[in-house]
């Protein structure tokens, strides 16, 4: 994976241009399943790492669609349909990214999800704690009742 540079001076290789979008994609694709995998699985201390890998995977992507395009605008008439290698590719990059859009937005539920049953056990918990304050910081018991005390006529 590398940046994008500046446009080079002799015709662009796009099957070398492709065919890194389409590795760094296909590795994106990955990543997802696997933050997809750790959610499901519960293991939360895992997506720090795994987000700091999606955004650096998403930055590059960026970078190279980026830098595909600009190669597109300086050489026209690249038609990717014209040439069956870079069709193959190209229809491949595009049901990647397909495949990509719809993990993320599925991992996007699955961490509304959580979020939505952390929230709840968080009011749960604050609710509890409001309740339970049976005693004091002296150790005695604050129970402040009303009416009588037992006991009493």
């Amino acid at each position: 994976m590398h940046a994008p540079g500046p446009l080079p001076s002799t015709p662009p290789d796009w099957e070398a241009i492709l065919s890194e979008e389409y590795q760094v994609l296909q590795s994106f694709v990955t990543l997802l399943q696997t933050e997809q995998s750790t959610l499901l699985a519960g293991q939360t201390e895992s997506l720090i790492a795994l987000a700091d890998n999606k955004t650096r995977m998403v930055e590059t992507l960026t970078g190279l669609a980026g830098q595909r395009r600009k190669l597109q605008s300086a050489s026209p008439g690249t038609d990717f349909e014209k040439n069956g290698r870079l069709r193959q590719i190209w229809h491949d990059i595009r049901q990647l990214a397909e495949t990509a859009e719809q993990l993320n937005r599925t991992n996007g539920e699955l961490i509304q999800v959580k979020l939505r049953h952390n929230q709840q056990a968080l009011t749960v918990l604050h609710n509890a704690a409001n309740c339970a304050n049976l005693y004091g910081p002296d150790g005695q018991q604050n129970l402040s009742f009303s009416g009588r005390s037992l006991g009493s006529v």
